[in-house]
């Protein structure tokens, strides 16, 4: 039984030492109690009852392994390989990473888990719920700088849970990349504000949270962007695919240069979609500009067509009480003629009629004024307009520009591939060319040995026929000189010796074997002379 549990544990060397000493203390007793124990090991005998091995206490075994410290490892595993592929696709592509990109939707859910870990639970029906955002809150207490964050996500009207606003701080921490900081806090200070929510054998209360935080210190590396807003984070987040970070066992190291060709194409493509996206934004800052100022005019416009028809009003109104006033004042006039109180009434209405005649001077100066601004507002609008109408020509134009020139590259590409064709054609041509060049020399070479060994066999054939002319008196026989002498001299009739004719066609027909041969070989140097001098002519014609 000890055996069976010991398997695949570690254990002390005081527990190796008590288990040694016990397990030799039964041995001795068996072999001493058995017949022989060469026996007992090796044939397996049936055991004894007076030969069992004694059952060891309970503390002396070994305790099994514990699977919270399995859980912990197995979140510290897969954390640093997620880490590590998040790293690595970032710094591969060169791009700021979304919430589209799967390995880091892969790290939120693991440090979900990582931080959910060994959280206490709620006690009791009425007491407190203990939530992962109440421990984030804690941060802005160590760090002001967490204030914004924790503000902006309590002020968001599309995340209603806990669960939701913690991911939301998370997602917010990582994109000011301070999130390895604020945790950090939250471990130096587990004494005080972790020991309430979670267990003593949680994760972020274990020696492993440091390791962790020195896998979050790495992503400060990387660039990420997120709309919050839009993302539905009061859900349950998706699933890890482990395929990603699994070695396959057919997989062989190194990279083939089609993965490379890809790799390539793959960073212009991104470079040429981050250059019309920055393009793209430019466009959209300018026109939300305009259409601000616009905007701005429009309210401007109305506001002034809102003075203007006051101050129509107020004209009108005003006349309504200047003609009611003149009315007034030609009764009293009347009066007055009637009475005899004139002067005094007239300097009275003199005094007001002044008035009012200063007030609708000063009216109608503020009426043209104002007809004034509004033409200026109406002819700003219309140059805005415009305006607008020639922003939207230029962005057409240049959409129109950029297409082409897609064209003009492409076509451009194309062009590339056919003459690099072309290059490695006449490169193909100009070796064949030079093999041929050297086949040539090589052939005159030949040819030019051949012709002095002909000049050298000439040369000793004349030596030979030297030799063999009539210089001797009457020492030589005819048939010797019938063999030598090629012609008959004038006057001679021929002799005919039919012993000697085969001999003279014999040797006719050797000395007119090697002038055909040296005739033919002539004709072969001067052939290949003219091949020679026409390959030579097509090469310097292709090098030009």
């Amino acid at each position: 039984m000890a055996a069976e549990s010991c398997d695949g544990l570690p254990i002390s060397p005081s527990e190796k030492s008590l288990t040694g000493s016990l397990a030799s203390d039964e041995n001795e007793k068996s072999v001493s109690r058995s017949p022989s124990s060469y026996s007992i090991r090796e044939d397996k005998w049936p055991d004894l009852v007076v030969s069992r091995p004694r059952k060891l206490d309970a503390w002396w075994l070994p305790r099994p392994r514990d699977p919270v410290i399995i859980e912990r490892s197995n979140l510290v595993n897969i954390s640093k390989l997620i880490v590590k592929e998040l790293i690595e696709t970032s710094l591969k592509y060169g791009r700021m990473l979304d919430s589209d990109h799967m390995p880091l939707q892969h790290f939120f859910i693991v440090l979900e888990h990582v931080l959910r870990h060994g959280l206490r639970p709620k006690k009791g029906l009425l007491g407190p719920k203990k939530e992962l955002w109440d421990i984030l809150q804690l941060v802005e207490k160590y760090c002001p700088e967490a204030q914004d964050i924790t503000s902006s996500i309590r002020d968001l009207p599309t995340v209603r849970t806990a669960m939701g606003r913690a991911r939301a701080w998370l997602r917010m921490a990582l994109m000011q990349k301070k999130l390895a900081d604020y945790l950090k806090v939250l471990i130096d200070h587990k004494d005080d504000i972790l020991s309430e929510y979670f267990e003593p054998d949680a994760l972020m209360m274990s020696e492993e949270a440091i390791v962790v935080m020195g896998l979050l210190v790495g992503l400060n590396v990387i660039d990420c962007n997120f709309c919050v807003k839009e993302e539905d984070l009061d859900c349950q987040q998706g699933v890890i695919d482990f395929s990603l970070y699994l070695r396959n066992s057919n997989h062989i190291p190194g990279e083939s240069p089609d993965d490379e060709l890809e790799n390539d194409n793959m960073t212009t493509v991104l470079d040429q979609k981050n250059y019309i996206e920055e393009l793209n934004r430019h466009l959209n800052a300018t026109v939300t500009n305009l259409q601000a100022k616009v905007e701005s005019l429009t309210t401007t416009n109305a506001l002034m067509k809102e003075d203007l028809a006051i101050a129509r009003n107020n004209i009108l109104s005003l006349q309504d009480e200047n003609r009611q006033l003149k009315k007034e004042l030609g009764i009293e006039v009347k009066d007055a003629n009637e009475n005899g109180k004139v002067p005094l009434k007239i300097t009275e209405t003199t005094a007001e009629i002044e008035e009012l005649r200063c007030r609708i001077e000063s009216e109608k100066k503020s009426r043209q004024d104002l007809e004034k601004e509004l033409e200026l507002q109406i002819s700003m609008k219309s140059e805005m307009e415009v305006a607008m109408k020639l922003l939207e020509k230029d962005i057409h134009e240049k959409q129109d520009t950029i297409i082409s020139l897609r064209r003009q590259l492409e076509d451009i590409k194309l062009i590339n591939l056919e003459m690099y064709k072309k290059l490695q054609e006449c490169e193909h041509e100009l070796t064949q060319k030079g093999e041929m060049v050297s086949r040539l020399h090589a052939k005159t070479n030949q040819i030019g040995k051949i012709l002095n060994n002909l000049e050298k066999y000439n040369h000793l054939m004349k030596d030979g026929e030297s030799m063999r002319s009539p210089t001797t008196p009457g020492g030589v026989s005819k048939s010797i000189l019938n063999k030598t002498s090629p012609t008959v001299p004038r006057g001679c009739p021929p002799t005919e010796i039919p012993t000697a004719r085969p001999a003279v066609d014999h040797q006719r027909s050797l000395d007119e074997q090697p002038a055909t041969a040296s005739n033919d070989k002539l004709k072969q140097s001067r052939s290949t002379s003219e091949i020679s001098m026409n390959s030579s002519t097509t090469a310097q014609a292709a090098k030009e």
